[in-house]
């Protein structure tokens, strides 16, 4: 049973680049979903019920913190895994993912093939 994703960043070759980075697993039934704002990343997975978003911190509207920690107060939302994804590489800031729920904390730079894996991984395809 394979799944859906959301990628949520306000730099749209970012989203590109993930959208590239991803796409082998749409040949496995994979959705891959986009959105450019925390409001927007909100919408998509009430709707849509993503079992995995790749969620940018710092955006517009509502930030990835805040995102995050709104999907995991729902228990509604409780399969939902978040991989937060940023340039915030500080300790403090991979302790306030921790603290909203994060389920992992990437920071950018990041490799296309971690990526994918990570996404296998966390999709039970791995």
């Amino acid at each position: 049973m394979p799944g859906t994703l959301l990628i949520v960043d306000d730099e749209p070759h970012i989203r590109l680049l993930l959208e590239q980075s991803l796409e082998d697993l749409e040949d496995e039934g994979v959705r891959v979903l986009s959105a450019a704002d925390g409001e927007e990343a909100l919408t998509a997975i009430r709707c849509h019920r993503p079992n995995v978003v790749f969620l940018d911190v710092m955006m517009p509207r509502r930030n990835g913190f805040d995102v995050c920690a709104a999907v995991k107060a729902d228990p509604d939302l409780a399969g939902v895994s978040i991989v937060l994804l940023t340039a915030k590489g500080q300790e403090i800031d991979r302790e306030h993912g921790e603290a909203v729920g994060a389920d992992m904390y990437l920071t950018k730079p990041f490799d296309p093939d971690d990526i994918l894996a990570i996404a296998e991984r966390l999709l039970g395809l791995a």
